[in-house]
Protein backbone atom coordinates (compact mmCIF):
# COMPACT_ATOMS: atom_id res chain seq x y z
CA UNK A 1 0.00 0.00 0.00
CA UNK A 2 1.11 3.61 -0.72
CA UNK A 3 1.45 5.92 2.02
CA UNK A 4 0.06 9.74 1.19
CA UNK A 5 1.27 12.76 3.61
CA UNK A 6 1.60 16.07 2.68
CA UNK A 7 5.33 17.83 3.61
CA UNK A 8 6.53 21.49 4.69
CA UNK A 9 9.82 21.22 2.52
CA UNK A 10 9.86 21.72 -1.35
CA UNK A 11 7.60 24.71 -1.07
CA UNK A 12 9.00 26.80 -4.13
CA UNK A 13 7.12 25.53 -6.65
CA UNK A 14 3.41 26.28 -4.66
CA UNK A 15 1.13 28.91 -5.04
CA UNK A 16 -1.31 30.19 -2.81
CA UNK A 17 -4.43 32.92 -2.41
CA UNK A 18 -5.22 34.10 1.03
CA UNK A 19 -8.32 35.61 1.33
CA UNK A 20 -8.48 38.02 4.26
CA UNK A 21 -11.83 39.47 6.00
CA UNK A 22 -11.13 43.17 7.15
CA UNK A 23 -13.44 43.04 9.64
CA UNK A 24 -12.71 42.78 13.00
CA UNK A 25 -9.10 43.97 11.69
CA UNK A 26 -6.97 43.68 14.94
CA UNK A 27 -7.53 40.21 15.26
CA UNK A 28 -6.93 39.41 11.80
CA UNK A 29 -3.77 41.44 10.55
CA UNK A 30 -2.59 39.14 13.14
CA UNK A 31 -3.66 35.96 11.65
CA UNK A 32 -2.27 36.98 8.61
CA UNK A 33 0.93 38.11 10.28
CA UNK A 34 1.28 35.18 11.41
CA UNK A 35 0.59 32.89 8.60
CA UNK A 36 2.98 35.08 6.53
CA UNK A 37 5.42 34.46 9.11
CA UNK A 38 4.95 30.38 8.69
CA UNK A 39 4.99 30.43 4.68
CA UNK A 40 8.06 32.48 4.69
CA UNK A 41 9.60 30.25 7.28
CA UNK A 42 8.96 27.50 4.83
CA UNK A 43 10.36 28.66 2.16
CA UNK A 44 7.97 30.61 0.37
CA UNK A 45 8.26 34.28 -1.36
CA UNK A 46 5.23 36.23 0.59
CA UNK A 47 6.30 39.08 -1.29
CA UNK A 48 2.71 40.47 -2.90
CA UNK A 49 4.48 41.30 -6.13
CA UNK A 50 6.12 37.56 -6.58
CA UNK A 51 4.27 34.64 -7.43
CA UNK A 52 4.04 32.66 -4.74
CA UNK A 53 1.51 34.41 -2.83
CA UNK A 54 -1.78 36.55 -4.11
CA UNK A 55 -3.86 38.78 -1.32
CA UNK A 56 -7.31 38.85 -1.73
CA UNK A 57 -9.29 41.24 0.75
CA UNK A 58 -12.71 41.32 1.10
CA UNK A 59 -15.03 43.46 3.45
CA UNK A 60 -15.78 40.58 5.99
CA UNK A 61 -15.83 37.01 7.05
CA UNK A 62 -19.36 36.58 4.66
CA UNK A 63 -17.68 37.55 1.51
CA UNK A 64 -14.65 35.32 2.22
CA UNK A 65 -16.57 32.13 0.68
CA UNK A 66 -17.54 33.71 -2.71
CA UNK A 67 -13.82 34.88 -3.21
CA UNK A 68 -12.60 31.98 -1.84
CA UNK A 69 -14.20 30.31 -4.58
CA UNK A 70 -13.34 32.00 -7.71
CA UNK A 71 -9.89 31.78 -6.40
CA UNK A 72 -9.63 27.72 -5.87
CA UNK A 73 -11.18 27.38 -9.13
CA UNK A 74 -9.30 29.39 -11.39
CA UNK A 75 -6.44 26.88 -11.23
CA UNK A 76 -3.97 28.68 -9.86
CA UNK A 77 -3.52 27.74 -6.24
CA UNK A 78 -2.16 24.85 -4.68
CA UNK A 79 -4.20 26.15 -1.54
CA UNK A 80 -7.06 28.95 -0.44
CA UNK A 81 -6.25 30.27 2.88
CA UNK A 82 -9.04 32.09 4.79
CA UNK A 83 -8.54 34.53 7.21
CA UNK A 84 -11.05 36.33 9.32
CA UNK A 85 -12.73 36.92 13.08
CA UNK A 86 -16.14 36.40 14.05
CA UNK A 87 -17.48 37.60 17.42
CA UNK A 88 -20.18 36.89 19.27
CA UNK A 89 -22.09 39.72 20.09
CA UNK A 90 -25.77 40.55 21.90
CA UNK A 91 -27.96 39.24 18.42
CA UNK A 92 -28.03 35.84 17.10
CA UNK A 93 -26.02 37.59 13.91
CA UNK A 94 -22.95 35.64 15.05
CA UNK A 95 -24.71 32.40 14.63
CA UNK A 96 -25.78 33.17 10.82
CA UNK A 97 -22.31 34.65 9.48
CA UNK A 98 -20.35 32.00 11.66
CA UNK A 99 -22.33 29.33 10.22
CA UNK A 100 -22.31 30.69 6.42
CA UNK A 101 -19.23 31.02 6.35
CA UNK A 102 -18.31 27.58 7.57
CA UNK A 103 -20.20 26.14 4.76
CA UNK A 104 -18.95 28.27 2.23
CA UNK A 105 -15.53 27.61 2.97
CA UNK A 106 -16.11 23.99 3.04
CA UNK A 107 -18.30 24.25 0.02
CA UNK A 108 -15.11 26.02 -2.40
CA UNK A 109 -13.06 23.07 -1.39
CA UNK A 110 -15.47 20.10 -2.38
CA UNK A 111 -16.52 22.06 -5.71
CA UNK A 112 -13.09 23.16 -6.80
CA UNK A 113 -11.02 19.80 -5.74
CA UNK A 114 -8.73 22.35 -4.14
CA UNK A 115 -7.81 22.91 -0.52
CA UNK A 116 -9.68 25.98 1.40
CA UNK A 117 -8.26 26.01 4.67
CA UNK A 118 -10.55 27.17 7.33
CA UNK A 119 -8.79 30.20 9.10
CA UNK A 120 -11.79 32.15 10.16
CA UNK A 121 -11.79 32.68 14.04
CA UNK A 122 -15.08 32.33 16.03
CA UNK A 123 -15.16 33.21 19.48
CA UNK A 124 -17.26 34.55 22.03
CA UNK A 125 -14.79 37.50 23.37
CA UNK A 126 -12.43 40.21 21.87
CA UNK A 127 -10.38 38.43 24.64
CA UNK A 128 -10.69 34.59 23.15
CA UNK A 129 -9.92 36.05 19.53
CA UNK A 130 -6.84 37.99 20.85
CA UNK A 131 -5.68 34.58 22.68
CA UNK A 132 -5.69 32.98 19.59
CA UNK A 133 -4.57 35.61 17.38
CA UNK A 134 -0.86 36.13 19.41
CA UNK A 135 -1.34 36.57 22.87
CA UNK A 136 -1.06 32.94 23.65
CA UNK A 137 -0.67 31.35 20.17
CA UNK A 138 -1.20 32.48 16.23
CA UNK A 139 -3.73 30.06 14.82
CA UNK A 140 -2.67 32.51 11.22
CA UNK A 141 0.63 29.62 12.01
CA UNK A 142 -1.19 26.76 12.15
CA UNK A 143 -3.25 27.28 8.78
CA UNK A 144 -0.64 28.31 7.17
CA UNK A 145 0.85 25.28 7.86
CA UNK A 146 -2.23 22.99 7.07
CA UNK A 147 -2.18 24.79 3.63
CA UNK A 148 1.26 23.64 2.97
CA UNK A 149 0.81 20.04 4.09
CA UNK A 150 -2.62 20.00 2.06
CA UNK A 151 -1.12 21.65 -1.03
CA UNK A 152 1.76 19.10 -1.29
CA UNK A 153 -0.43 16.52 -0.31
CA UNK A 154 -2.99 17.40 -3.27
CA UNK A 155 -0.52 17.14 -5.45
CA UNK A 156 0.78 13.60 -4.73
CA UNK A 157 -3.03 12.46 -4.89
CA UNK A 158 -3.54 14.27 -7.87
CA UNK A 159 -0.53 12.86 -9.32
CA UNK A 160 0.35 16.51 -10.54
CA UNK A 161 3.95 16.17 -9.77
CA UNK A 162 4.60 20.01 -8.96
CA UNK A 163 3.51 20.93 -13.16
CA UNK A 164 0.13 22.50 -12.79
CA UNK A 165 -2.77 23.05 -9.55
CA UNK A 166 -6.19 22.47 -8.96
CA UNK A 167 -7.69 18.96 -10.37
CA UNK A 168 -10.69 21.10 -11.75
CA UNK A 169 -10.69 24.14 -13.89
CA UNK A 170 -13.27 26.88 -13.55
CA UNK A 171 -15.17 25.86 -17.02
CA UNK A 172 -15.44 21.78 -15.71
CA UNK A 173 -16.41 22.91 -11.95
CA UNK A 174 -19.10 25.13 -13.47
CA UNK A 175 -20.81 22.66 -16.29
CA UNK A 176 -20.50 20.11 -13.27
CA UNK A 177 -21.97 22.09 -10.86
CA UNK A 178 -24.79 23.76 -13.74
CA UNK A 179 -25.59 20.35 -14.86
CA UNK A 180 -25.64 16.90 -13.20
CA UNK A 181 -25.12 18.09 -9.87
CA UNK A 182 -27.97 20.73 -10.19
CA UNK A 183 -30.48 18.44 -11.79
CA UNK A 184 -30.02 15.73 -9.07
CA UNK A 185 -30.43 17.98 -5.46
CA UNK A 186 -33.53 20.34 -7.46
CA UNK A 187 -36.59 18.96 -8.70
CA UNK A 188 -37.31 19.24 -12.62
CA UNK A 189 -40.57 21.45 -12.19
CA UNK A 190 -41.64 21.58 -16.16
CA UNK A 191 -42.68 18.40 -15.60
CA UNK A 192 -43.67 17.55 -11.73
CA UNK A 193 -40.98 14.62 -11.85
CA UNK A 194 -37.76 14.66 -9.78
CA UNK A 195 -34.86 14.11 -11.68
Amino acid sequence: MTVFEGTFTQTESLRFAIVIGRFNDLIVNKLLAGCEDCLKRHGVDINPHGNQVDFYWVPGSFEIPLVARQAALSGRYDAVICLGAVIRGQTPHFDFVAGEVAKGIAAAAFQSGVPVIFGVVTTDTMQQALERAGIKSNLGWNYAMNALEMGTLMRQVNGLGGSSYGQLTAASATQVLAGEVGRAIAPDVSSNQMV
